[in-house]
C-alpha cells in the first residue's frame, strides 16, 4: 500500500511539472510573437489572433490599412462582416 501511495505521489509531481512546462514554452512563444510584432516583423490577424508575416499572401488593403490573414477562411470572414457591416 505504501508503494502505491509513493508511486501516486511521484506521478503527481511528474504531471505538475510537465504541466508547468508546458505553460512556461507557450507563454515563451506568446511572448517572443508580441516582440516581433511589435518590431513590425509580424502582424496580428484581425479575425482569429494568430500571428502571421507582414508580408503574407493572404491581405486585402482598406483604405491606407492593410490586413493580412492566416487563411483565406479568416480573410472571408472579415469581407464577409464588412459586407454586413460589422
Amino acid at each position: 500500500m505504501l508503494k502505491f501511495l509513493i508511486f501516486i505521489a511521484a506521478a503527481f509531481i511528474l504531471y505538475k511539472l510537465l504541466a508547468g512546462d508546458l505553460q512556461k514554452k507557450k507563454e515563451v512563444k506568446e511572448k517572443e510573437s508580441e516582440n516581433l510584432a511589435a518590431n513590425g516583423v509580424m502582424t496580428k490577424d484581425p479575425v482569429c489572433g494568430t500571428y502571421v508575416p507582414v508580408g503574407s499572401d493572404i491581405r486585402i488593403k482598406e483604405g491606407e490599412t492593410v490586413h493580412c490573414f492566416c487563411s483565406y477562411e479568416c480573410r472571408d470572414s472579415y469581407l464577409k462582416k464588412l459586407e454586413t457591416g460589422k
